[in-house]
C-alpha cells in the first residue's frame, strides 16, 4: 500500500538523520518533519550541516550554530552550520603546527589533501555530535533532527585506530583525500558514544530520502548498504516527488517514468519501511510552504521574470566548441543530472560537423554503444571504474606495505574507499585515453572535481620533492594535468538542473575548477519543464519555478548556458539528433 509520510502518525526515535543525494528533497522532508511535529506540540531542534542548505530562506530567519528559536513556530529552535568554515577549522588544526618545520610543497600537498568533501564531513560530524551527546540538548527536547546525515565512509574513517596517531598521510602513498584526525585528538571519546548513537535503533532512525528515479534510488541504495555494513540498520525510506496528477501528455509520461522507477527499485531497498511524498509545485520556502510540503499542493507560482531575451540550446554549445576547435571536453555536474547524455549529443554534434570524435564514460549504466551507434565519425571506450580502483589500490598498497604497520595499513585501506580516490583511479585512465587520442577529440564523460585534479598536482610537486615516491603519478597524468588548465584546448561544461540544491553544487564544482585552475564557459541546464509549455497545473506551477535559477544560471555563466526540455523517454540513438 501507498503510505503517505506523516510525522504524526509513525512511532518515531530521538534523534533522526535525513540522508540522500543533494536535490532530493532532504531539506525540504527535514524541516516539514521538524515543522509538523512542532506544530503538535513536541519540542523539536533542526541541526542542518548541509553546504547546500537554505535553512535561512526556508525560515526567513538569520540562523547561528548553536540554534535561534524560530517566533512563528513556538516549540521549533534551528541551528545551521557552516561546514566549509567547520572544515577550514579543521585544516587548520592539522597543518598549523607543521608550519615553518615542512617544506613549502609538502604543506601545499597537506592542504589541498584536507580539501575534499570528507574532511567537510568529519568537520560537520565534529560539529553535531555535541547534539547527540549533550544531556542538556536531550531533555530540552523531544526530538532533535539532523539534515544530512554522515557517510559509512565517515563513519568507518572515525572507529580506526590508525586514524587519530600521529600518522601523517602525506609521507608515503600519494594522494588522499583525509589526512589525519590528529586535530580532533580530544574528541575520539564524543565520536565513539556518537556513533553507538547512530547504530542503536532505539534511539535514532535513518532517513533515506529519495526521487522516483533509477540514479537517486541507486544512489539510496549505496548508502543505505554502506551504513548498515556498520551496524546502522534503524533505516526508512521516504520517495519524494512522485507526480500523482495526470492529464496532459508530459503528465502521463512523467507519471509513466515515475512508476517504472518504483516497481523497478533496488532489491536492498524492498525490505525498509517505505513513505511517498506526492511531487510539490513549489520551492520550500517561507512558512506557509513548509507547513503544506507533508499535506497539500499548495499552487504558488514564482513571480520573478525570466531576465533573458534570447534563450541558448545545445546546438549553441556545440557550434562554440567546433569553432573553437577544444580537444578534450568534460561534462561534468552531480549524479542524475544527465551528464552521460550530454556528453553522447555533444560527441554527435562535434561528428556530423567533421570532427573524429572519441567518447568515453564511466557510467556502467549508460553502455554509450546502446546509446549511440559507433560509425558516425565516433569510436568509445568504457573506464570500469572498479577495475581502476581496484587496480589503483593495488598499487599504492604495495608501496605502504613496504614501510608501514598493519594499523596504518587499515586506515589507508579505509582512506582509498573515499571519493576522491576513486576519482583519481578514473583520471588515471582517462590520461591514458587522452594521451592516445592525440588527433581527435576526446569527450569525457564523469569528470573530476577542481579538488581531486589540484590532489595529483600537489601531490606530483610533492613526489618531486621526495625522491622515494617518485613515479606515483604516471606520466599521462603528468602531461594532462597543464593540458587542462589551458583553456584554448580543454572546455568543461557543467551540467545541472533548474533546481536548488543542483544549482548550489555545480556552483560549488565551479569555483573548485577555478581554484585548479580550469576554465568553465558552458553551463546547460538540462530537463527543463520550463520550456515544455506544459498545461498539467503542478508541472505548469513547478516550471514557474525554474525561473529564478535559470535566471541564477545566467548571471553565473555570464549568458553562456543552454537549456534542454526534459523527455520523457531514455534519449539515445536517434532521439539524441532532438537535442541538437
Amino acid at each position: 500500500m501507498e503510505q503517505l509520510f506523516n510525522p504524526n502518525k509513525i512511532e518515531l526515535t530521538k534523534y533522526l538523520f535525513f540522508t540522500g543525494k543533494g536535490g532530493v528533497g532532504k531539506t525540504s522532508t527535514a524541516c516539514a518533519t521538524a515543522m509538523t511535529l512542532a506544530d503538535k506540540g513536541k519540542r523539536i531542534m533542526l541541526v542542518s550541516t548541509d553546504p547546500a542548505s537554505n535553512l535561512q530562506d526556508v525560515f526567513n530567519t538569520e540562523l547561528n550554530n548553536k540554534g535561534v528559536k524560530i517566533e512563528e513556530v513556538p516549540n521549533l529552535k534551528v541551528a545551521n552550520f557552516d561546514p566549509i568554515e567547520a572544515a577550514n577549522e579543521y585544516k587548520e588544526s592539522v597543518v598549523g603546527p607543521y608550519r615553518g618545520k615542512l617544506p613549502e610543497v609538502v604543506i601545499k600537498n597537506m592542504e589541498e589533501q584536507l580539501s575534499g568533501s570528507c574532511t567537510v564531513e568529519i568537520a560537520a560530524f565534529n560539529e553535531f555530535t555535541n547534539f547527540i551527546t549533550d544531556k542538556n540538548i536531550q531533555k530540552e527536547f523531544d526530538h532533535i533532527i539532523f539534515d544530512t546525515a554522515p557517510t559509512g565512509h565517515t563513519l568507518r574513517m572515525l572507529q580506526l585506530p590508525s586514524a587519530w596517531s600521529n600518522f601523517i598521510s602525506e609521507s608515503t602513498h600519494g594522494a588522499s583525500c583525509l589526512g589525519q584526525l590528529a586535530g580532533l585528538e580530544d574528541k575520539k571519546e564524543v565520536y565513539k558514544n556518537a556513533v553507538r548513537t547512530l547504530a542503536d535503533g532505539g534511539a535514532t532512525t535513518l532517513v533515506l530520502v529519495s526521487r522516483p528515479e533509477i540514479t537517486p534510488l541507486k544512489e539510496a541504495e549505496r548508502a543505505s548498504l554502506e551504513l548498515r555494513e556498520i551496524g546502522v540498520n534503524n533505516q526508512i525510506l521516504i520517495i519524494n516527488g512522485i507526480l500523482k496528477n495526470v492529464d496532459d501528455e508530459l503528465s502521463k509520461s512523467l507519471y509513466n517514468k515515475h512508476q517504472k522507477a518504483l516497481k523497478d527499485i533496488p532489491e536492498s531497498l524492498r525490505s525498509l519501511k517505505t513513505f511517498q511524498i506526492p511531487l510539490r509545485p513549489y520551492n520550500i520556502t517561507g512558512l506557509a510552504n513548509v507547513r503544506a510540503f507533508l499535506i497539500e499542493d499548495n499552487f504558488t507560482m514564482s513571480n520573478e521574470e525570466l531576465k533573458i531575451n534570447n534563450m541558448l540550446a545545445l546546438k549553441d554549445i556545440v557550434n562554440d566548441l567546433y569553432t573553437s576547435n577544444k580537444k578534450v571536453i568534460f561534462t561534468m555536474g552531480k549524479g542524475g543530472v544527465g551528464k552521460t547524455t550530454i556528453a553522447a549529443a555533444i560527441a554527435l554534434g562535434l561528428a556530423k560537423k567533421g570532427k573524429k570524435v572519441h567518447l568515453t564514460t564511466t557510467d556502467p549504466a549508460a553502455h554509450l554503444k546502446f546509446v549511440l551507434d559507433e560509425g558516425q565519425g565516433i569510436s568509445f571506450s568504457n573506464i570500469d571504474e572498479k577495475k581502476e580502483l581496484e587496480k589503483y589500490k593495488e598499487e599504492v598498497l604495495s608501496k605502504a606495505r613496504e614501510t608501514m604497520s598493519e594499523e596504518d595499513i587499515e586506515y589507508i585501506e579505509e582512506d582509498l574507499r573515499s571519493p576522491c580516490t576513486q576519482e583519481i583511479a578514473v583520471f588515471r585512465a582517462f590520461a591514458e585515453i587522452v594521451e592516445k587520442s592525440e588527433d581527435e577529440v576526446v569527450v569525457i564523460d564523469t569528470a573530476p572535481t577542481g579538488h581531486t585534479l589540484l590532489l595529483l598536482d600537489s601531490t606530483e610537486s610533492y613526489n618531486k620533492e621526495i625522491s622515494r615516491s617518485q613515479g606515483d603519478t604516471p606520466e599521462s597524468v603528468k602531461k594532462l594535468l597543464p593540458k587542462l588548465k589551458n583553456s584554448k584546448e580543454t572546455e568543461v561544461v557543467i551540467v545541472t538542473l533548474a533546481e536548488t540544491t543542483p544549482v548550489y553544487e555545480a556552483m560549488r564544482l565551479d569555483e573548485d575548477l577555478k581554484r585548479a585552475g580550469i576554465s568553465s564557459k558552458w553551463w546547460a541546464i538540462n530537463s527543463s519543464l520550463y520550456v515544455t509549455n506544459t498545461t498539467n497545473a503542478i508541472l505548469k506551477a513547478k516550471a514557474s519555478n525554474e525561473i529564478p535559477w535559470i535566471n541564477k544560471v545566467n548571471e553565473i555563466s555570464n549568458g553562456n548556458f543552454a537549456v534542454i526540455e526534459w523527455k520523457s523517454e531514455e534519449i539515445k540513438g536517434e532521439k539524441l539528433n532532438e537535442l541538437l
